[in-house]
């Protein structure tokens, strides 16, 4: 069993499909779940779908000069254009594929499964899908980027069917900047990941309402309630 703490979302009605929400560097998933709960004025709730948070353990992270902070993987700096951390990536892969592993055997099948996150969080999830996980639903990407000559670009050039992306990005973002998600969809794109890129033009390094609501509906569109057989 996964050891990473989490705290869920649970569904209204009948658990057919979960969302695996991974939060940016510093943050928790409880973090997250209050910042989206605060922005949209509710929980991000479904009737069928389970959101699962995930919180990364504490590790050394560079950009803090080698403070301990919750990040997924650790960075050389915030940059598009230096190597990845590859053997922090690669780790911690393995602890959120043991936690996408524990859905499945609760009868979640893979394709009813969708892996996204804000910042750090969507880098996390585009590695973990497009390396381990091509037969999920879909991937979303909030306020995120891919290294220039990242691994991903050249694993997927050797895959056909890849799950769909979805990606949005704040024009006004000084942390991760909006070209660098651009770029991150422009490269996916031509590899044939499938893929939408939505921008919004008064946003900084943060979530909003609309963006939110954007990606329930897309989630909704993905991960549609399964009809009841009948006689159930």
């Amino acid at each position: 069993m996964s050891a990473l703490q989490r705290c869920v979302t649970a569904p209204v009605g009948r658990h057919t499909a979960s969302v695996v929400f991974l939060h940016g560097s510093g943050d928790t998933g409880q973090g997250l779940r209050e910042w989206i709960k605060q922005t949209l004025k509710q929980d991000l709730l479904f009737q069928h779908i389970k959101v699962v948070y995930p919180t990364a353990p504490a590790r050394p992270y560079t950009p803090m000069m080698g403070a301990l902070s919750t990040v997924w993987f650790d960075r050389y700096k915030i940059s598009n254009n230096c190597p990845e951390h590859l053997e922090s990536i690669e780790s911690m892969s393995q602890e959120l594929r043991d936690l996408i592993n524990e859905e499945v055997k609760t009868g979640i099948p893979k394709h009813r499964i969708i892996i996204g996150g804000f910042s750090m969080g969507g880098a996390m999830a585009m590695h973990l899908a497009y390396k381990y996980y091509q037969d999920v639903a879909g991937v979303f990407a909030l306020s995120s980027f891919l290294n220039k000559g990242s691994v991903i670009y050249k694993i997927i050039k050797e895959n056909s069917s890849l799950p769909e992306l979805f990606q949005c990005h704040g024009a006004l973002d000084q942390l991760v900047f909006h070209s660098w998600g651009k770029e991150t969809n422009t490269a996916l794109l031509s590899l044939g990941v499938p893929t939408s890129f939505h921008s919004f033009p008064n946003l900084y390094h943060e979530l909003s309402k609309t963006e939110l609501e954007n990606l329930r509906s897309w989630i909704l569109k993905t991960l549609p309630e399964e009809a009841t057989a009948s006689g159930n």
